[in-house]
C-alpha cells in the first residue's frame, strides 16, 4: 500500500514561486509513475505534470511548460513540483498521485494512488 501526503502549498503573489512536496509511506514508491494533479474550484481535475520511476522521463501540461518543473529523489521517497511565475488561474488543490502507466497518459485513471491535497493560491 503507498500513502502520499502532499506539502509546500501557500499564499503566493503572481510572479512568485512555491515548491510542493509528496512523500511517500512506501519504498515501492520508487517504482511508479508519479504525477501531479490540480483541481480549481467548480472545475475539473487536471493533468499538471508527470515523471517516471527513474525520472529519466517528465511530461508537463502546456498550461505550466517552462514554468513548472517536476523531478524526483527516490532515496527519499519524494516527488517535487517546482512552481515558478505563478498566476492567479494556477490556484488550485495540487494532488500526487502514483500509478503503473507512463507519464505521457494524463488522465486520472491511470493513477491508483492519490494524496489529499495542498492548496496553493496566488493572488494578483
Amino acid at each position: 500500500q503507498v500513502q502520499l501526503v502532499e506539502s509546500g502549498g501557500g499564499l503566493v503573489q503572481a510572479g512568485g514561486s512555491l515548491r510542493l512536496s509528496c512523500a511517500a509511506s512506501a519504498r515501492t514508491f520508487s517504482s511508479r509513475t508519479v504525477g501531479w494533479f490540480r483541481q480549481a474550484p467548480g472545475k475539473e481535475r487536471e493533468f499538471v505534470a508527470a515523471i517516471s520511476w527513474s525520472g529519466r522521463a517528465t511530461y508537463h501540461a502546456d498550461s505550466v511548460k517552462g514554468r513548472f518543473t517536476i523531478s524526483r529523489d527516490n532515496a527519499r521517497n519524494t516527488v517535487y513540483l517546482q512552481m515558478n511565475n505563478l498566476k492567479p488561474d494556477d490556484t488550485a488543490i495540487y494532488y500526487c498521485a502514483a500509478g503503473s502507466g507512463s507519464v505521457g497518459t494524463t488522465t486520472t485513471t491511470a493513477y491508483d494512488y492519490w494524496g489529499q491535497g495542498t492548496q496553493v493560491t496566488v493572488s494578483s
